[in-house]
């Protein structure tokens, strides 16, 4: 049997070293807020915002929603972003991806202050952790590097492979990974011989977004297994590793639902009290 690493209790932990932060700025005057903006009416964005909502108010932290129609246009979006910029008692902006068609991401992503992009997609953000002096990390990559640390799981010169190269995950997770001193191997839907790459995995995240993607002759015996997949199959939830074939050869696995999903909002709550910091001077 394979150790479950527990998102929920992981995160957990996170989310109690932030709100004692949270506790300590308040006691110099200090506070800390979260600007949420969301487009439309996508179903899994509303649920997204509303578990962020309640993650900042269960820590302290001041929550601000922009819930705006579809109708909005671009340039009514770039202005709210450049009132947010310029707003003090916010410290974090986030714009809930995705957005509608006509409006161009790049450019809005592009328009949020680096001081206050805590989902850190920002160029400037995205430079700065590739050369390994950062100061946030996207909230999912994070996550799993937290984990990996609680649970004492050593990434030095282990072998890791990352399947997916996301902007949001596959890619910031290899830098991380590589800035820890593993030797890193991203891959992705033209990559040969795949099952032949993730076998050798020390430790193997899959961040591809196909339902049970991974089988388990995809995983060497004792390797560690995160799971970044949220898939829905007959109703149900799971990720893209097949959880029931691999758990029996991983040395520890991430279970989906409770393995990275819970991490992904209690970093985010992290890099928000991290841009309250730096733009009080205290970091």
């Amino acid at each position: 049997m394979s150790k479950l690493i527990n998102g929920r209790e992981i995160s957990t932990a996170v989310k109690a070293r932030v709100a004692k932060g949270v506790i300590d700025l308040k006691a110099e005057g200090i506070s800390v807020g979260l600007a949420v903006i969301i487009v439309g009416n996508n179903p899994a964005s509303k649920v997204y915002v509303a578990n962020k909502k309640k993650a900042c108010e269960e820590l302290g932290i001041i929550s601000e929603e922009y819930a705006l129609p579809e109708s909005t246009t671009e340039e009514e979006l770039l202005a709210l972003v450049e009132e947010l910029n310029n707003k003090k008692s916010i410290n974090g902006i986030l714009c809930q991806l995705p957005l509608p068609s006509h409006i161009d991401e790049k450019k809005v992503i592009d328009a949020i202050s680096p001081e206050k992009d805590v989902d850190a997609f920002h160029p400037h953000n995205v430079g700065r952790i590739m050369i390994g002096d950062y100061d946030f990390v996207p909230c999912t990559p994070a996550g799993i590097m937290e984990m990996l640390e609680y649970e004492g799981i050593s990434v030095e010169g282990k072998k890791c492979v990352v399947i997916g190269r996301s902007n949001i995950v596959g890619k910031p997770m290899g830098m991380l990974l590589l800035h820890k001193n593993g030797t890193v191997t991203i891959c992705h839907s033209r990559t040969r011989d795949l099952k032949e790459i993730c076998r050798s995995a020390d430790i193997l995240v899959a961040a591809v977004g196909k339902a049970k993607f991974v089988t388990a002759d995809m995983v060497k015996l004792g390797a560690v297994v995160i799971d970044v997949g949220m898939n829905r199959v007959d109703g149900k939830l799971c990720g893209d590793v097949d959880f029931d074939a691999v758990e029996g050869i991983a040395s520890a696995i991430t279970p989906v639902p409770g393995g990275v999903g819970p991490m992904t909002i209690a970093m985010l709550m992290q890099n928000t009290l991290t841009a309250a910091k730096k733009q009080n001077n205290l970091i």
